[in-house]
């Protein structure tokens, strides 16, 4: 340690008041944290990146400091999405101090961990006030059954109006009008729940057929257009 010929020069003075850290949340219990080992928490964060062309929403399951499980989900850029299958093998089994200072390949991914971090060093998780936390497979929980990320996906001009495109329920095949032509209602496929079908062995579609929804007012439709075509 290097002192400064002022520092070397002063008088040693007691440090009286010395509190430690002031305790956070962490799955139910108040923890002052002093070492990365004592976070632990789940939750999650957005990132974008320089140009704002996508964004990622990066969920984290921390135990003791080590980061058990990692969900990231990206839109809007295509590059992203291979960052994201690299950085699902790098975050697991890393501390949340490491994944700050580790490319991610991608900025937005980078961000995402950089709030993240934030939001877990100061307490602020998902999981602050449940005892023991949330288990593994809760960020795989968050995806529901057909494993997919939850997508909204709308398009309007003024010259030809709104058009929806997919909703969280799934990819959407009818947009459902009224005498004013208004949307009223959509029909929709959910993608995962027809991936299912054809992996149990249905054809496609019988699978197609089985996956299809619709939400609204639809049987009161005066037309329903192709979203994509008229």
């Amino acid at each position: 340690m290097i002192y400064s010929h002022e520092v070397k020069m002063m008088c040693p003075v007691a440090q009286g008041v010395n509190h430690g850290a002031a305790p956070i949340p962490e799955e139910a219990k108040w923890v002052k944290a002093k070492e990365v080992t004592d976070i632990s928490g789940f939750t999650h964060g957005i990132g974008w990146c320089a140009p704002q062309q996508g964004t990622c929403k990066l969920t984290l399951n921390v135990k003791e400091g080590i980061i058990q499980e990692a969900l990231i989900e990206t839109i809007g850029c295509s590059g992203m999405t291979h960052s994201a299958a690299m950085a699902s093998e790098i975050l697991p089994g890393k501390t949340i101090l490491e994944a700050l200072n580790t490319d991610l390949v991608c900025d937005a991914i980078n961000t995402a961990m950089r709030e993240l971090f934030l939001q877990i060093v100061y307490g602020r998780t998902q999981s602050a006030f449940s005892e023991g936390g949330l288990q593994i497979g809760a960020g795989l929980e968050d995806l529901g059954k057909g494993l997919r990320s939850q997508i909204g996906t709308m398009y309007g001009t003024l010259a030809k109006g709104p058009r929806y495109l997919e909703m969280a329920e799934g990819y959407v095949t009818g947009i459902a009008l009224d005498e004013d032509n208004e949307i009223i209602g959509y029909q929709f496929v959910s993608i995962g729940k027809m991936m299912d079908f054809i992996k149990k062995g249905d054809d496609a579609n019988t699978a197609l057929e089985k996956a299809k929804g619709q939400y609204g007012r639809v049987q009161d439709a005066v037309k329903i257009i192709d979203p994509r075509c008229e």
